[in-house]
């Protein structure tokens, strides 16, 4: 006989969705807990088995080599009525396996034990089962076993949802991150082109600019999709890329990065110091096209697990009695406070040099 839907079958069926887990491919996690139930209760078929609204769906399985069956024949859908762990010893003799052609077939199944795996608010999403063509009883260490086994099944269920979740939601925050950088953006152009004042529309147009290469950068470290740790060697080119649009064709950049891994952050704020740096050289330090120039950054990792970053231009750099009270000063020396480095600048003519030591390294 077919069993009943469950007592909350819509709040369940909304449950099992939920964790968006129907129709996925094989996994070796819960490949491994079925072959492991099958040999620990010596059966020869496992089964992780969800309870769809028409069907049962496999997650995993051994010893039937299908992903589903009609809801018809389903035994996991008694067992879901049923308290967290059913055991049938002999099929033939049970009331709610009448009719069902997994039993009454050739060969038919005649033991049946599974362990409900409940997701939220209680209610059963499927069962991890093991079956047999023979009636048998188990253990109470098998039964024990299932359990165990059972409630790693919900963690790789309830870990793949809380994955995709942090996903959805990592990308929803950069989106709203991005768009609010392109306002932040235009709105200060407005001010810009409606300030009376030349140095007033200058000193807007130099923040939206900085705004802009923030925007830039940022999606930049979206694209690289890398998780907590961000690889610099493939970022900073990345980000060097890029810049390379605006270099002028007499001027040369070129750069040496140590492949380590950073947090994010830290990714970041380099990224935003280099921007910072190659935006300023192409701004001030190569006015005259008939002499080429040169860009250089330098990244490497030293034995005791620093970071030094080393930044050089040819241009006709600053006199070294000139004030550093710039925006663009300030901003450098802003980046290195948040890395809790230190900053050396060395002006002269011709020439500007930095370098940003970061010890130890912020992984």
């Amino acid at each position: 006989m077919q069993a009943a839907p469950h007592p909350r079958q819509d709040e369940r069926l909304a449950s099992l969705r939920s964790y968006g887990i129907l129709d996925t491919d094989r996994e070796a996690d819960f490949d491994d807990i079925v072959d492991l139930a099958s040999q620990i209760c010596g059966t020869p078929i496992s089964v992780v088995n969800l309870i769809d609204q028409d069907r049962q769906w496999f997650k995993a399985e051994v010893g039937l080599g299908v992903r589903e069956t009609p809801i018809e024949s389903s035994i996991c859908a008694h067992a879901i009525l049923e308290t967290d762990f059913v055991e049938i010893p002999d099929t033939l003799v049970d009331a709610r396996m009448a009719g069902n052609p997994l039993v009454s077939g050739d060969p038919g199944l005649r033991f049946y034990a599974g362990v409900l795996l409940v997701g939220e608010a209680g209610l059963p999403l499927g069962t991890l089962c093991v079956l047999d063509y023979l009636p048998r009883k188990l253990t109470d260490l098998q039964r024990t076993a299932l359990r165990v086994l059972a409630r790693q099944v919900m963690v790789q269920i309830e870990l793949r949802r809380a994955l995709r979740t942090a996903e959805l939601l990592r990308k929803e925050v950069d989106h709203r991150a991005k768009n609010s950088l392109q306002l932040l953006a235009s709105l200060t152009s407005l001010q810009a082109r409606a300030a009376p004042d030349p140095q007033t529309r200058a000193a807007l147009e130099l923040v939206r600019n900085r705004i802009a290469s923030l925007g830039e950068l940022h999606d930049l470290l979206h694209k690289t999709d890398a998780g907590g740790a961000i690889g610099l060697g493939h970022y900073l080119s990345q980000v060097l890329d890029t810049l390379r649009t605006t270099v002028p064709d007499h001027v040369t950049l070129t750069a040496d990065i140590a492949p380590v891994e950073v947090v994010s952050g830290v990714a970041t704020s380099l990224a935003l110091l280099v921007n910072e740096l190659v935006t300023n050289s192409v701004k001030h330090a190569f006015p005259d096209p008939a002499h080429p120039g040169q860009i250089s950054l330098t990244l490497i990792s030293e034995a005791d697990g620093s970071l030094v970053m080393s930044y050089r231009d040819t241009g006709v750099g600053i006199a070294p009695d000139a004030p550093m009270t710039g925006l663009g000063t300030k901003v450098m020396a802003s980046l290195a406070a948040q890395l809790a480095g230190k900053l050396t600048v060395t002006n002269g003519q011709p020439g500007h040099a930095v370098r940003l030591e970061l010890t130890p390294a912020p992984l």
